[in-house]
């Protein structure tokens, strides 16, 4: 198994993608924390990788809050002795709002869900991969992070946010055994609508365009093939790197 005896926290991980990862890295070896804002999921979530013969414990972790985070690493340690893995993989959606429709509230919240939650998390797992002499960071980007007509202004804003962060990251432990990666998913069969309110028509009919030629929908699944791949000893080498997950998609741009 890929992942035998490592120790991963996966954010997010109640639904959609992040539960698929929680699954698979459990089922490659892994210890789990499974954690999300909606605790009930991610018990379920944690339920069934156990009866399935895996570890994992469910955590109720809002990552807007650095007093959630910092207790979601500690736990990660307490239960399991150590963190090998971190995925931060939560993330909300915006309205498709162009930047002359943007709200300061709704903003600053998606910044510190998908963004500063990324920081947040790095900034405590860094400690404990820097006394151990290595660690994975995997972090959900999105095709929106590398383009800017895919969602609104805001979501493509802590996209770009989260691959500079990835790569700054990455270089700047890559002599300390630290490997940091992001995702980008393209269009992937997710409930992150759920998240989005009061849907901009403007910014809508702009996206539509690129959302037009997008060749098809992934599963979660697919995406945690990916990660999977980022957390392994078979991503040695890959290091900095933003992997598009969009059957095709942005080659077209």
């Amino acid at each position: 198994m890929k992942l035998q005896d490592r120790v991963a926290v996966v954010t997010g991980a109640a639904s959609g993608m992040g539960k698929s990862i929680a699954e698979l890295y459990a089922k490659e070896g892994a210890k789990v924390i499974v954690a999300d804002l909606n605790l009930e999921g991610a018990e379920q979530v944690a339920a069934g990788i156990v009866s399935n013969g895996g570890v994992a414990k469910a955590l109720k972790v809002n990552v807007a809050l650095v007093e959630d985070i910092n207790n979601m690493i500690d736990t990660a340690v307490n239960e399991y002795g150590t963190l090998d893995i971190l995925v931060n993989n939560a993330g909300i959606m915006d309205g498709f709002e162009p930047v002359g429709d943007i709200n300061d509230e709704r903003w600053d919240l998606i910044f510190d869900i998908n963004t500063k939650s990324v920081m947040r998390s790095t900034r405590k797992a860094l400690p404990i991969f820097l006394e151990k002499g290595k660690g994975v960071i995997v972090n959900t980007a999105s095709t929106g992070g590398v383009s800017g007509a895919h969602a609104g202004a805001t979501y493509t804003a802590s996209k770009h946010a989260v691959v500079g962060l990835t790569k700054n990251t990455a270089f700047m432990y890559a002599n300390k055994g630290i490997r940091c990666n992001a995702i980008a998913p393209g269009a992937t069969a997710t409930n992150i609508s759920a998240s989005m309110k009061n849907i901009n028509e403007f910014g809508m009919s702009r996206t539509q365009l690129t959302q037009a030629v997008i060749p098809r929908v992934g599963s979660p699944e697919e995406i945690a093939q990916v990660a999977l791949f980022l957390a392994s000893d078979d991503s040695s080498f890959v290091n900095g790197a933003v992997l598009a997950a969009d059957a095709g998609w942005t080659s077209a741009f």
